[in-house]
């Protein structure tokens, strides 16, 4: 029990890697015990920066609900901010939502020192205590050797309600599936929809390096309990996407035989306005894509979809981005509000 950095309060400190507390989103926690996105013993080599990307922490999440009137939060990152178009809190930081499934609210944010690796900040005070429902987002772009939540002392701590269904929801890709550029971590789409659908995401999303690689498609076809496979990564391929998307959907198909998949094309860069090559580029990989799952169909293969990534932005495709290829927050926010009903259908009802 120690009070906060700056504070005369006292507050208990907690590992938030066991019950009460739910940790999602680090699919081979339980084995490995660290807070990575792809097995520490792979059985396969994987390319360097994969392995290094791994380390990052984005879809991760902690969930419970408490009466504190304080919730606060002390970190150890693996390094300093030091991405130039991310805001340090998207890279770095931990944003916090209050309040029961499908109905959370963002609350507030850790501001801290960007040169710095460890840091407290107090996310949450209130006068009243009562039982409330709290969800954490890991940073995006970055790893986290611990992190520890701070409760009054004495508060109660129960599990967070359940999710709506057993299982998780696996999304592979790039830079953007990692949530480049999000202001904050609640901000990358996969955050988003892991909230408006109430379900467990997997984010597996490796900046500059979703190439589809064998070796790492058999890793994530590891992921225990899949109950929807998101392949997104056209934006990193060099001209191999007709070898390596048939071969990552016969592994994952091979691994899990009714799982559905849904592949995806690139959003929509700014560029593609003014460069006329880069658009072409992009109609031909699209439709590459889309004869790929055509041609799963005519195989037998009925639970593969494809969905043209090019709408999800919506109108004013660059006005959604940063810097013309990665989204803002704004940008996030359309995708998600566009894939929502796609992902929701291929799920299926739940009964909530």
């Amino acid at each position: 029990m120690a009070p906060l950095t700056g504070s005369t309060t006292p507050l208990y400190w907690h590992e938030p890697v066991a019950g009460p507390f739910r940790l999602s989103g680090f699919a081979w926690y339980r084995h490995d015990h660290v807070y990575r996105r792809l097995p520490l013993d792979n059985r396969e080599a994987l390319p360097a920066a994969v392995d290094h990307l791994a380390d990052h922490t984005a879809g991760g999440q902690i969930a419970f609900q408490s009466d504190s009137r304080q919730i606060a939060i002390r970190v150890d990152l693996k390094s300093p901010a030091d991405m130039n178009h991310m805001p340090a809190t998207g890279q770095c930081g931990f944003d916090l939502y209050i309040g029961p499934s499908y109905a959370r609210r963002f609350h507030g944010t850790t501001v801290y020192d960007r040169l710095q690796t460890r840091y407290e900040a107090l996310l949450f005070e209130h006068t009243e205590a009562r039982m409330r429902e709290f969800v954490l987002n890991y940073p995006l772009y970055q790893g986290v050797k611990r992190v520890q939540i701070g409760l009054i002392p004495k508060a109660s701590i129960r599990p967070p309600k359940s999710w709506s269904r057993a299982g998780r929801v696996v999304f592979y890709g790039t830079s953007v599936t990692q949530g480049g550029c999000a202001s904050r971590p609640g901000m990358a789409y996969t955050n988003i929809l892991s909230r408006s659908l109430n379900v467990e995401v997997v984010n597996l999303g490796f900046s500059g390096s979703g190439k589809g690689e064998p070796e790492v498609i058999r890793a994530i076809a590891t992921v225990p309990d899949p109950l929807l496979f998101v392949l997104d990564y056209e934006a990193n391929t060099q001209g191999d996407l007709a070898t390596t998307l048939p071969e990552a959907i016969r592994i994952l198909r091979g691994a899990h035989k009714d799982v559905p998949i849904l592949v995806i094309s690139r959003i929509a860069f700014a560029k593609d306005a003014t460069h006329e090559e880069n658009l072409r580029a992009r109609i031909a990989n699209r439709d590459l894509q889309s004869e790929v799952v055509t041609a799963q169909h005519e195989a037998g293969d009925n639970r593969i979809h494809f969905l043209d990534g090019s709408v999800l932005l919506g109108p004013e495709t660059d006005e959604g981005t940063v810097d013309g290829t990665h989204p803002s927050d704004l940008g996030f926010m359309r995708m998600a509000r566009n894939l929502e009903p796609v992902i929701r259908d291929l799920l299926g009802p739940t009964g909530q």
